[in-house]
């Protein structure tokens, strides 16, 4: 649910330059058209040139850009989150802006912006801090058991 209620927030607060990362194995295909179209941008996520760098490389030549991408990195229920969002962001020298659709309470939640500290460790209890409290689409796959774990597995780059 979260990919039509995103799209469908998008359009209501008119971010033209909002974009989305997806496997590139998404495009190939007969969808990849539509994919395109409403935003994605492909990522080849076995390619040597590691995900971290084509985004970062993305994001430099790029002028004015947007991309959301899911610090769980999956669909199914999780016990850490990825880094490479982080990683991104650091490298890409860009802030985070936390969105999270809360379907408990009907409504989107919007951080304000950060930029990565030296102190990943606070950082990541930031973002979690944040989440915690967002009911998803399926409350059981939310992030509020890993509140205060910060149990991160390194996502290479």
């Amino acid at each position: 649910m979260d990919f039509p209620v995103g799209l469908a927030y998008r359009s209501l607060l008119q971010l033209k330059n909002a974009r989305f990362l997806g496997k590139k194995e998404l495009f190939d295909g007969p969808l990849g058209f539509f994919f395109r179209w409403v935003g994605g941008i492909p990522v080849d996520r076995f390619s040597k040139h590691h995900v971290v760098d084509q985004v970062v490389d993305i994001l430099k030549r790029e002028t004015e850009i947007m991309v959301a991408l899911s610090p769980e990195g999956t669909r199914k229920k999780v016990d850490r989150l990825r880094t490479g969002f982080y990683h991104i962001a650091k490298k890409a020298v860009i802030p985070i802006v936390m969105i999270g659709l809360d379907f408990g309470n009907r409504g989107v939640v919007v951080s304000e912006p950060f930029y990565t500290s030296d102190n990943q460790k606070e950082d990541f209890d930031r973002i979690l801090h944040f989440f915690a409290p967002i009911q998803g689409k399926i409350p059981s796959m939310g992030m509020a058991e890993i509140k205060n774990q910060f149990t991160v597995h390194e996502s290479s780059h």
